[in-house]
């Protein structure tokens, strides 16, 4: 299968590795600056990585479908079906202080628009999301990941990619995005505390 490099985030203060055949968003529009975006145009995949105030009155159990559905309502998706939804866990040297820091993953399906466009150009989507609570710094980092499994004929994505079912990753020698997914997590990497500011040197 392909490799995964290490790809730095937010300046460097983080990093994480996944394909090179994601590629950064940035260098073709503007980004928010709490999130870095890569997409796969070939096959219509994304991951994002985004900073968020750590929201305390969603509890760490079940935090990560607390998310996924925020999300969802958020794109306007329909038929959102969660598959999978994990234990929390203690993130293994992601601590900060004496303050551990936890994880928890979920996944879905769902019917989501690109952009702007309308319900008839709905695509079919798995959804991929892990919720890492940085309690030290406040802070809940989200890692999701985007795997199209049916393009619309009316999407702007059946343009780049064609209509219908998408083709299976591995068929066409990619790593299966779930793969990507957990890499991403499993490698992740706080390089630099003073990323999260006034919270970090408290």
């Amino acid at each position: 299968m392909e490799p995964f490099p290490q790809r730095q985030l937010f300046g460097g203060a983080i990093s994480t590795t996944f394909p090179l055949r994601f590629e950064d968003v940035s260098n073709i529009r503007e980004v928010p600056d709490h999130q870095e975006v890569f997409v796969d145009p070939a096959r219509d995949e994304s991951l994002i990585i985004e900073l968020l105030e750590m929201k305390h009155d969603v509890p760490d159990n079940g935090s990560a479908t607390w998310f996924l559905q925020d999300l969802a309502s958020e794109q306007g998706a329909e038929g959102n079906i969660v598959t999978d939804q994990s234990a929390v866990f203690e993130a293994q040297g992601l601590g900060y202080g004496n303050t551990p820091s936890v994880i928890t993953t979920a996944a879905a399906q769902m019917a989501i628009s690109k952009g702007r466009q309308g319900r008839e150009a709905q695509n079919l989507v798995k959804v991929y999301l892990a919720n890492l609570r940085l309690k030290g710094v406040q802070t809940d980092v989200l890692i999701t990941a985007y795997e199209p499994v049916f393009i619309s004929p009316s999407s702007e994505s059946a343009r780049s990619v064609g209509a219908g079912l998408t083709v299976p990753a591995a068929d066409s020698g990619r790593t299966p995005m779930p793969d990507v997914f957990k890499q991403v997590v499993a490698t992740f990497r706080i390089n630099d505390w003073n990323l999260f500011g006034a919270a970090a040197a408290v």
